[in-house]
């Protein structure tokens, strides 16, 4: 039994417990050993060398640097040894459910970078690419493998071969480009360098599937958005070089024109602020056009001495000043909704068990929780379902301890054989909302949701507020304690207008007033 502790975006997931491998297996015993000298090799502060006693004289720096080379090369020979296993693991996989009479090459390796993935504690996708290079880099590449292997590469230099080679060639010329690229000298160059010589020889030897490559990587064009340090978030766009560069270079226009008639902001804040006018239609950058969710203490949000947190939905924390900043800064239109949470802890509760799909309220506040993003250990993808964790056809509920957020791919994984997901804290009392997943090896991990925003000895619900495009509104009432649970979340305010016909009822009422007064014709 080995325990182990990680944590992966916007849940908290820890491998409690893993399937213990046989007692004899030289592999694990030998690293075993090795991690457990290595683990000692680190220098303690002062300068003084690990394994010595007092007064002994610090190590030269001509020794530190054989001992940083020779961690280089270790660090390619565990990558080989590391890519070797996942290439073995998929081939065991693959070969028992040959065995079990699954023929079919769809679902034969259903599940399998999933667990790899959980193994590295990396998302999914990740584990999906990492287990096709290692395939590409031991099956076609091998005389590319044997260099890293033998400590003469580093990984990032494998990892640009394979990158240029295994999206157009096949499995023969993959193999004739290694000859090439290994008699070339690879293990001579630099990243760019090594990289740039494979992506030649790639083109030299199939031009025509290189174009068609070409073509077909414009199909892949997307956007995406990743957080970044300092309440900061990094919007990136995959697009055709022709459309990036014209993009880039119409905002430099653009920001070059403002920036030469005496603008306060640079040249990078006007390109900036530029993107997001265009992109939203708004009239300042400033002004929140879109849905923006926000958890925070109450206490936080109407006190600025406090120096608390708040969790904006979907990206992360943020110091609660630059929460107030947002809502302050902002033209756009002001939604409260309360978002009940315990007064002791601070977790989110409520749940609606009597229907089937997560949806209104319920679905937002599980959103909430999870952060917008995917549940599953060591996945960041962001969520776009809400899952069951004991399913409806099994007689679920349909309530907040029994939702998580997933995304598309961990929600159909969780039905391959082998696979269960159960819940271990509903999250309403003092554990947070714990899901364990068991992978078809024995392999278990836990997932805890984090807490929203800080806690400090006051606990207060949270706050969800919610921005678009209008003049601002502000609320003043502040909300209760909540002793316990409630039954169900309230609605939010609905503004109810007059009807038309009422309109032209006051209007008359109007003009036979005027009708009556002194003087009127």
């Amino acid at each position: 039994m080995r325990s182990m502790t990680g944590e992966a975006g916007r849940a908290s997931c820890a491998p409690v417990s893993c399937a213990p491998a046989p007692p004899d297996d030289p592999v694990v015993l030998a690293l075993e050993s090795v991690l457990g000298v290595l683990s000692g090799l680190p220098g303690v502060p002062g300068g003084v060398d690990p394994g010595t006693g007092p007064g002994t004289a610090v190590a030269v720096p001509a020794v530190r640097i054989d001992r940083i080379a020779l961690f280089e090369r270790l660090r390619a020979v565990v990558a080989a040894g590391h890519g070797a296993e996942i290439v073995a693991f998929a081939r065991a996989v693959v070969e028992e459910g040959i065995a079990g009479g699954d023929l079919d090459p769809r679902t034969a390796e259903r599940g399998i970078a999933d667990q790899v993935a959980l193994a590295c504690r990396i998302s999914p996708s990740a584990g999906s690419r990492r287990l096709g290079s290692a395939r590409a880099l031991h099956l076609d590449l091998p005389r590319v493998c044997a260099l890293l292997r033998a400590g003469r590469i580093s990984e990032e230099v494998a990892e640009h071969v394979v990158s240029e080679t295994r999206r157009h060639l096949d499995r023969q010329a993959r193999r004739s480009v290694d000859e090439q690229i290994v008699g070339a000298g690879i293990h001579e160059l630099g990243r760019r360098a090594a990289a740039a010589l494979a992506r030649r020889l790639a083109y030299e030897h199939d031009p025509a599937a290189y174009v068609a490559r070409g073509r077909t990587a414009r199909k892949d064009r997307r956007v995406g958005l990743r957080p970044a340090p300092d309440t900061m978030a990094v919007l990136s766009a995959c697009l055709p070089v022709e459309q990036g560069v014209a993009c880039l270079a119409a905002l430099r226009r653009h920001a070059d024109s403002v920036v030469a008639t005496g603008s306060d902001r640079n040249r990078d804040q006007v390109m900036a602020d530029t993107l997001v006018e265009r992109l939203t239609g708004q009239q300042r950058a400033t002004d929140v056009n879109v849905e923006l969710g926000i958890v925070i203490e109450v206490d936080d949000l109407v006190d600025p001495a406090a120096g608390g947190t708040a969790e904006i939905v979907g990206h992360g924390p943020v110091p609660a000043g630059i929460a107030r900043d947002i809502l302050a800064g902002s033209e756009g239109r002001h939604w409260w909704r309360r978002l009940f949470a315990r007064p002791c802890d601070g977790p989110l509760v409520g749940a609606d068990p009597r229907r089937r799909f997560f949806d209104g309220v319920l679905a937002g506040l599980i959103r909430i929780r999870d952060g917008d993003r995917c549940r599953d250990p060591f996945c960041d993808a962001p969520a776009r379902h809400i899952d069951h964790v004991v399913p409806a056809r099994r007689g679920g509920p349909t309530s907040l301890a029994n939702g998580r957020a997933v995304c598309v791919r961990g929600n159909l994984v969780r039905e391959l054989p082998g696979w269960s997901v159960e819940v271990l804290a509903d999250g309403l009392g003092n554990l947070p909302h714990t899901v364990r997943t068991t992978t078809p090896t024995g392999h278990t991990y836990l997932s805890r949701a984090r807490r929203s925003g800080s806690r400090g000895p006051r606990r207060r619900a949270g706050l969800r507020v919610l921005g678009s495009r209008a003049r601002r509104r502000r609320s003043t009432s502040l909300l209760r304690r909540q002793p316990g649970r409630p039954p169900r979340l309230p609605a939010p305010p609905v503004r109810r207008r007059g009807s038309p016909g009422g309109a032209r009822r006051r209007a008359g009422r109007v003009r036979r007033r005027r009708a009556r007064l002194p003087g009127s014709a």
